[in-house]
């Protein structure tokens, strides 16, 4: 295979285009920055780094090459999206470029909060940089926190973004924040500011706030969703809807009414069909059941369970999903579905009882045993 026909990596990124970008850009505003020496320092050793990496990578070589105190060069830094190259739309990984500039701040101007933060309301529409806020959370809490439910009125719906992906308590790839897990009061404030943003970026990351929430704090999301459903905003109702999708995957019977499902569904479930017993590693099994409902019509979530054992030899449930319907008085629908035991990197399979249940709004109706084998 040439070179061209390889698919592009991550890492690439931040590859030897965007560090020109980078060179070229902040030697605009930055006084004394040598681009080309920068360029050849950065280049170096670059072909044997994977992303992360690269990003540290250029931070130090960044550091390097400025010549100014912290104060002067984030003043300076601050005017860079004016002359910022954003390299080709058709690139996906073009924003790659700011990532190393972003996360300076967190690197090297922890013991100047208030520039930093600064820093990052100007730069986050380059980049979005909930990494780089995260050490100013726990280092600077109540300054930090201060300037979040300031940036909640900010006019750009990057740093109105900011302020809720940044204080998210499970940030994917980011560090973790346990004042936050342990006790999400705070977030309170940053998160009703934030319930109707006209911005759909926005909204998304304040349902990925209260979807993290929900996995430590179930009852306070649900109370606080309750709330916000009450006002019957547009806006408000999409994210309450997206934040409760753990909840709702993990069957807590509680979030069902919330969202226009039946809070107590009468339906009848017929037992379970399996189309084998016994199904080895690396095949599938299909199963299916009737399902009818009651005297009234009915706004239903039908999921399945796969009861996996687990190395301690206990079963361990999984919730799929299957479908959301409208199920009229008396009627009668068939479930049929295939659930494969092939080889996954996220889950290893032990031989020995399985089980396949279906649930209607988070309640278990039907269950069947199988056995899974080497």
């Amino acid at each position: 295979m040439s070179a061209a026909d390889k698919s592009p990596l991550m890492k690439d990124g931040l590859g030897v285009q965007a560090i020109k970008r980078i060179a070229k850009s902040v030697a605009l505003v930055v006084p004394g920055f040598n681009a080309i020496a920068f360029q050849k320092d950065a280049e170096r050793g670059l072909n044997e780094l994977e992303l992360k990496a690269r990003v540290h990578h250029l931070i130090a070589v960044l550091h390097r090459h400025y010549d100014l105190p912290f104060k002067k060069l984030s003043k300076h830094l601050q005017d860079l999206p004016d002359v910022w190259d954003r390299g080709s739309a058709a690139d996906s990984k073009a924003g790659f470029a700011a990532w190393p500039l972003i996360d300076y701040m967190a690197v090297h101007g922890l013991q100047h909060p208030n520039e930093a933060l600064k820093t990052l309301e100007k730069l986050t529409p380059l980049f979005s940089a909930e990494f780089a806020l995260r050490p100013f959370i726990q280092q600077h809490t109540d300054f930090t926190y201060e300037t979040l439910l300031k940036w909640c009125e900010h006019p750009s719906e990057h740093v109105r973004r900011l302020a809720s992906e940044g204080s998210r308590p499970r940030l994917p790839w980011g560090m973790r924040l346990p004042q936050y897990i342990k006790n999400p009061d705070p977030l309170f404030a940053i998160l009703e500011k934030l319930k109707a943003d006209e911005s759909l970026y926005v909204r998304r990351s304040v349902a990925n706030n209260l979807n993290d929430i929900s996995k430590d704090n179930p009852e306070w999301m649900i109370n606080l969703c309750e709330r916000w459903l009450a006002d019957s905003h547009e806006h408000t109702n999409w994210i309450v809807k997206h934040g409760l999708r753990s909840l709702v995957k993990a069957g807590d019977v509680r979030v069902f009414p919330l969202l226009g499902y039946a809070a107590k569904p009468v339906v009848v479930v017929s037992e379970i069909q399996l189309d084998k017993k016994e199904i080895a590693v690396g095949n599938s099994i299909g199963f299916s059941c009737v399902v009818t409902g009651g005297k009234k019509a009915q706004n239903l979530v039908v999921d399945y369970v796969v009861y996996f054992m687990k190395s301690n030899g206990k079963l361990a449930p999984k919730v799929f999903k299957l479908k959301n319907i409208v199920l009229a008085a008396h009627e009668t629908i068939a479930i049929t579905k295939s659930h494969s035991f092939k080889p996954i990197t996220t889950r290893r399979y032990y031989a020995g009882e399985h089980q396949i249940a279906i649930q209607v709004n988070g309640k278990e109706v039907a269950r069947a045993d199988f056995f899974l084998g080497d």
